[in-house]
């Protein structure tokens, strides 16, 4: 049985690489049920960030690499078009699983759901999957030629 009977998670997903799969891999195994919250494409401008790939691409991604990675396991993806998406709201869920660099959304959260009077929830930071190099993997390094999507070095032209 898994600690928790739901629990939460978020992010844009443009480019899935082993950093995601760290942050899936720990949700999926600490819950019966993971809600994925999947940025908006307007929500993805209105932050600052130019993915490569549309919603609907994104989403179908998604899908793809929970069902080859992840199989048998329960969750749901939902449309986020603000930082929180159903988290805030669901009363049912018990945790929000985060990333070290996005580790501060809990506290945020937890504020959010006690001014609505509902319980706080649990925050499970995931330390960042490092590249090779030792640096954080991340969509804008893949984006960049830096490294591929398991952090290995890609050779500068």
């Amino acid at each position: 049985m898994s600690k928790f009977s739901l629990i939460a998670m978020g992010g844009t997903f443009d480019i899935i690489h082993r950093g995601h799969l760290t942050l899936l891999a720990n949700a999926f195994e600490i819950s019966d049920k993971v809600i994925i919250g999947l940025t908006s494409d307007e929500f993805v401008q209105k932050k600052g960030k130019t993915p490569i790939h549309k919603y609907d691409e994104r989403l179908k991604n998604l899908v793809s690499i929970i069902f080859k990675e992840f199989p048998n396991n329960d969750f749901e993806i939902s449309q986020l078009n603000n930082d929180f998406g159903p988290a805030v709201l669901g009363k049912d869920v018990q945790a929000l699983v985060v990333s070290d660099e996005t580790s501060n959304q809990g506290n945020i959260l937890n504020k959010l759901r006690s001014k609505n009077n509902l319980p706080l929830v649990d925050v499970i930071v995931v330390p960042m999957t490092l590249a090779k190099d030792g640096v954080r993997i991340s969509t804008t390094r893949i984006k960049n030629a830096e490294i591929d999507s398991d952090g290995n070095l890609l050779p500068i032209d």
